[in-house]
């Protein structure tokens, strides 16, 4: 039995070179015949599942073409209400993130991948004030799963179908089309929650021209009556289940240009770049790390950083290091307040080495742009204010 499923392998895979080499006019010719041919297409999605999960992908589905009509509801009363704040995404071409069909020429389905990212948290000792990185950009796992879809691009391309892969590009919303795949439910925080696995994967899509076989049914709700995601964010910015006030959410606040609202600087605490709690609080995800501990980082695996190095830092070597996160107009001040406001939020109040900095970064003379010296001088005074019950404490002592 073995080797006859060997001999059908190397059969398969003399195939798949044959039509390697066929001409582009070939394929499509192929591909005209396997439109009327379900046993073909569904064979197809097999095949594209099965190259999917051996490149990294935790789940495929493929979900139809016809516009994302509650999702287009949803994003319109966002911007409507204000919730959306300055977000540009999907929030500014509502319209056309909402219509896969306008994506492709012939556009008939929509293949989605789910990545996962969640890491083993490193657990290293911080020695100096550090700053934290959400869990999805401690690598480049948008870069990761863009590899993913190609592959399954490319499957696509040798079967005569036209394909366009969709990875973090706000041209499609892709939580919906991965609810419509089949991959998940949406959770009360909005992430989507796939079952049994959590909410710790990055989504992308291929939008092609091939009619494959669409997910039956989507995958039903699986929170309850559990809300402790609302609870657990710590600006309050999950209003209602499913419903995200952007002017509040750290997750945008901390990529946002110009200055973070003072009431929400202390909430910051360590955070630079994203935020994790409201995954982190999740029952699911918690029931699944128990379950399936996640693997090790990678060597180049960056989710914390040194404070005192994004403020003294070159424009380039912040790019160099960190260029994969997204900051508005790539400005490395952007990550350079952060920093400051964190040390604000982290540092030792007698740490003279910090103080120094901040005022030195604080200093009207200084080379520090206006956002920077200003959230500067907030860290001052937020060490200030930290320090006054310690001092206090000290000169009540005998």
């Amino acid at each position: 039995m073995c080797s006859t499923m060997f001999a059908m392998g190397q059969l398969h895979n003399s195939q798949r070179s044959y039509r390697r080499r066929r001409t582009w006019a070939e394929r499509q010719l192929d591909a005209i015949e396997a439109r009327n041919q379900p046993d073909r297409l569904a064979e197809l999605a097999q095949e594209l599942v099965r190259v999917g999960q051996s490149s990294g992908l935790a789940r495929v589905g493929v979900a139809g073409i016809e516009p994302l009509s509650d999702a287009r509801i949803a994003l319109m009363d966002r911007v409507d209400r204000g919730l959306s704040a300055d977000m540009g995404f999907t929030f500014h071409k509502v319209d056309s993130a909402t219509q896969p069909a306008k994506l492709l020429p012939n556009a008939a389905s929509v293949v989605v991948g789910a990545l996962a990212y969640r890491r083993a948290d490193p657990g290293l000792a911080e020695s100096v004030p550090t700053g934290h990185i959400a869990r999805y950009q401690s690598e480049d796992f948008y870069g990761q799963l863009r590899a993913a879809l190609r592959t399954l691009a490319e499957v696509l391309r040798e079967e005569g179908w036209r394909s366009r892969v969709l990875a973090d590009d706000n041209v499609l919303v892709d939580r919906a089309i991965a609810h419509r795949a089949g991959i998940g439910w949406f959770g009360k925080n909005a992430n989507l929650l796939i079952p049994e696995s959590g909410s710790w994967f990055v989504l992308g899509s291929v939008v092609t021209d091939a009619p494959l076989p669409q997910a039956a049914t989507p995958v039903p709700d699986g929170c309850g009556t559990c809300t402790r995601c609302l609870p657990a964010c710590p600006t309050g910015a999950i209003i209602a289940p499913g419903v995200i006030d952007g002017r509040r959410c750290l997750a945008w606040l901390v990529q946002a240009p110009g200055d973070i609202p003072v009431q929400f600087r202390q909430a910051m605490g360590a955070r630079i770049y994203g935020c994790d709690d409201c995954q982190d609080a999740c029952p699911e995800n918690k029931v699944v790390l128990r379950r399936s501990p996640p693997p090790p980082a990678s060597s180049d695996s960056q989710s914390t950083a040194d404070l005192q190095e994004l403020v003294t830092a070159s424009d380039e070597w912040l790019l160099s290091i960190f260029g994969r996160l997204w900051m508005p107009q790539r400005n490395p001040d952007i990550l350079r307040r952060n920093a400051v406001v964190a040390l604000g939020n982290v540092a030792r109040p007698d740490d003279q080495q910090v103080v120094h900095l901040l005022r030195s970064v604080a200093d009207e003379q200084a080379p520090s742009s206006p956002a920077v010296k200003e959230h500067a001088r907030w860290a001052l005074a937020e060490l200030e204010r930290r320090a006054a019950p310690h001092s206090a404490l000290h000169s009540a002592l005998p």
